[in-house]
């Protein structure tokens, strides 16, 4: 009895000991926070202790120095002192980037193992591009063009769709994170982001997201940095350069071993190339991550922008070839300006029910409050909006075959109020501008829509996979008429009826370096309520939502001991009930359903990695789009356009990038973007002129790893001085004896350069 006393006495005080030396933690990806399964974990033998599971987390019983690994990413070693639960974040490598998994899945899938088409933009590309405009950013992925007339005017298309938008963009969806940088009305814009808070950006092309509401065009998603655990710095930095640019940033990261907190203020000035083009803007963003425990992790996001930029315009062909610095000469005259503050903040819970189930909720708001003068006419908005995303996700076995699966949905709402006044600006000297004058309209807008949504991912065998998804949406839009300065009331509720859209797909792993897929999708674009307005400001109930089946087929992989990296895709999407600006006036257009279009186009990305040593990488990488897109059948009162080519999308891109980086510190790139003529009218009477653009930019930077380090570069854009359009005006009507403005100019030859200071505490 004595000696079994003994030995549960010595069982306990091992007991005790093997619990206090127990070590919990997660995995996850430094750049989008997603975690990290099958990571490896060795000790300082060498040995293998354990691979985290399905979530990303991990048990150790010893305080050791261990190494985490994963294919794909760069190995961490840490000495661990203490039992409290840790977060151990690992970097992607640039090179690799089919291991890398996907924020906008869901599912935690390796970009290899998709049946859609998807394009990757890290931390590092952007950091190596300027850090004001995120054009040259966007135009690098294929398949993806954006008109880029200011740092504010912008329009982009996703496989041609979204190029019959006039002004901005529409027709794809966009968030942050997981708030919508959509409005109710359909349109997005990504520009206002700040370039320095993103840690990546991820792009579905084509209605293949089920979970993002299936738009024709696709999904951007911008992943905000949510900053780095256990790490506590300040980061300053001063860029200046061509036409009065002048940028501060200013950052903070708080971190300790469960929390991180990324602060971010930016402050960017510029004259502008051209006339009437002067930019001021402010940001704030704070992006935060807690893991409460290792089941679960709440995010914060929030984002504030002060924005004032006056407006060039577009120009005259004339005006576009002999003085392009001019603005337009209304806008000009008005001195015509826009001038916003906007705000999104968001709140993301995750919780993991265990290692198979887990939810995600989030709950978002925005707001909106502008004020632009135009030559016709003040507008001024208000714009609130609220909404949830909430999704769970599992899986199980079904004939003995895994199945994962998510289920969720997405309500959104927002209210609208705007009011449009006189522009006195031609009744006071020259030099006063815009004066405002009597109101003239006043409506507020509710709008709304619901995402119901479901995707699988079925694994038929170890090497295919199958997918099923679908959703369903329904918008609906409210118009209040609130001027009484005369009898009519053109208010008016119009509700789209539920659409839904399937999703189908296949991929087949070839070898363990590459894989093919298809898939088939459905999807859809409802009208903004302005395109729903006839002339008399009634609802037109007649219009119908753009929809189209997306065929694709595709393949990716790497060979050459991984060096060289291919994703090619093939497609076509058949679009019905196509929506047709119709101008009325100078300032005024209605949408009609005009026909079908179709969309054939192939993408290409090349990368190889020249050299990897420890003294010298050197990244070449390509991207190439051929688009043949065409009006199969395009009626507008009289004229019959079929068969002409889609207005508004070059049918070729080619985009070509050599980085590279050295141990002494200094660092490089050299882009050539190659844009081919852009159709600039349906009768495709007039096509714009194809251009090529080479950016270059150099730098040093110190080792990161001491307390005080530094960056210092010089870049310069349209190094051989181009002359080219950066965005076109489709369609440009004219009035009285004044030709049509196509054009925005692009800026010719210009550079930037500035200093980063880094001090870590």
């Amino acid at each position: 009895m004595k000696h079994f006393f003994l030995f549960c006495l010595i069982f306990f005080i091992f007991s005790i000991q093997l619990f206090a030396q127990k070590i919990t933690g997660k995995v996850i990806d430094t750049n989008n926070s997603i975690e990290l399964s099958d990571a490896l974990i060795t000790n300082s033998d060498n040995n293998i202790v354990t691979i985290t599971d399905a979530n990303g987390n991990f048990i150790l019983y010893s305080l050791d120095t261990y190494t985490f690994s994963k294919e794909g990413y760069f190995s961490k070693t840490i000495t661990i002192s203490d039992t409290e639960f840790m977060v151990i974040k690992l970097q992607a490598q640039i090179e690799n980037l089919n291991e890398i998994l996907i924020t906008s899945d869901n599912f935690q899938s390796e970009l290899k193992t998709m049946a859609t088409a998807i394009s990757l933009i890290s931390a590092n590309e952007i950091a190596s591009n300027n850090n004001v405009n995120i054009a040259p950013i966007l135009n690098s992925v294929p398949g993806v063009f954006m008109h880029n007339g200011t740092l504010t005017t912008n329009r982009i298309t996703i496989r041609g769709i979204g190029s019959r938008n006039l002004y901005g963009t529409s027709k794809i969806r966009a968030y942050y994170q997981e708030i919508p940088l959509t409005n109710g009305s359909g349109q997005s814009a990504v520009e206002d982001i700040e370039l320095n808070t993103l840690g990546r950006i991820e792009i579905l092309k084509g209605p293949s997201s089920s979970i993002y509401g299936a738009g024709l065009g696709g999904t951007i998603q911008l992943i905000p940095n949510k900053g780095q655990f256990d790490k506590t710095f300040v980061n300053n930095s001063y860029t200046f350069g061509s036409f009065g640019l002048q940028k501060l940033l200013l950052q903070a990261n708080l971190g300790n071993q469960t929390n991180s907190v990324n602060i971010i203020f930016s402050d960017t000035h510029s004259d502008g190339y051209r006339e009437n083009n002067k930019t001021n803007r402010q940001t704030f963003t704070i992006a935060t991550n807690h893991f409460l425990n290792n089941a679960d992790k709440l995010t914060f996001i929030g984002n504030y922008i002060d924005l004032k930029a006056f407006i060039p315009s577009s120009v005259d062909e004339n005006t576009y070839l002999n003085n392009p610095k001019s603005a337009a000469f209304t806008w000009r005259a008005a001195k015509g300006f826009e001038d916003y503050k906007k705000g999104l903040f968001g709140l993301s819970w995750k919780h993991e029910y265990g290692s198979k189930t887990k939810q995600h909720t989030s709950i978002f708001t925005s707001f909106l409050d502008s004020y632009e003068a135009r030559p016709f006419g003040f507008l001024k908005e208000k714009t609130n909006a609220i909404g949830l995303r909430t999704r769970l996700l599992s899986e199980f076995k079904l004939f003995n075959k895994f199945l994962e699966w998510t289920i969720g949905g997405e309500i959104f709402s927002d209210n609208n109020s705007y009011q449009t006044f006189e522009n006195l600006y031609k009744e006071y000297p020259p030099e006063t501008g815009s004066v405002q004058g009597i109101i003239l309209s006043n409506f507020k807008e509710n709008r709304t829509y619901y995402n119901l949504f479901f995707d699988s991912k079925y694994l038929l065998s170890e090497r295919t996979v199958f997918n099923f998804g679908i959703n369903l949406n329904q918008t609906s839009y409210k118009l209040n008429d609130k001027f009484t300065a005369d009898a009519t009331d053109l208010s008016g509720d119009y509700g789209f009826n539920a659409i839904l859209s399937p999703k189908f797909g296949l991929t087949q792993q070839i070898t363990n370096n590459s894989m093919i897929y298809g898939t088939i999708s459905h999807g859809f674009s409802p009208p903004t309520l302005e395109e729903t307005l006839l002339p008399n400001n009634l609802i037109n109930t007649a219009i119908k939502p753009e929809s189209g089946w997306n065929y694709e087929i595709g393949s990716r992989g790497k060979f050459l001991n991984g060096k060289f990296i291919y994703d090619i895709a093939l497609y076509q999407m058949n679009v019905k009930n196509l929506l047709v600006a119709r101008r009325t006036s100078n300032d005024e257009f209605i949408g009609v359903n005009a026909g079908k279009t179709e969309y054939k186009g192939i993408e290409l990305t090349l990368n190889y990695h020249l050299i990897k040593s420890n003294k010298l990488n050197l990244f070449h990488s390509n991207s190439m789009s051929y688009n043949n897109f065409k009006f199969k059948e395009f009626i507008d009162l009289d004229n019959n356009y079929s068969g002409n080519d889609l207005t508004g999308v070059p049918k070729f891109t080619y985009n070509s990038s050599i980085n590279f980086e050295s141990d002494l510190g200094i660092y490089g790139l050299i882009n050539y973007n190659y844009v081919g003529e852009i159709p600039m009218r349906d009768d495709n009477s007039i096509y714009s002129e194809k251009y090529q653009l080479v950016n270059s930019k150099i730098g040093y930077k110190s080792n990161e790893n001491k307390k005080v380090s530094f960056n210092v570069f010089i870049g310069i854009n349209n190094l051989f001085d181009e002359k080219y359009a950066s965005m076109l005006l489709i369609n440009a009507g004219s009035f009285g004896n004044s030709a049509p403005r196509y054009y925005y100019p692009g800026q010719p030859v210009n550079y930037y350069s500035g200093i980063n200071l880094k001090y870590t505490f």
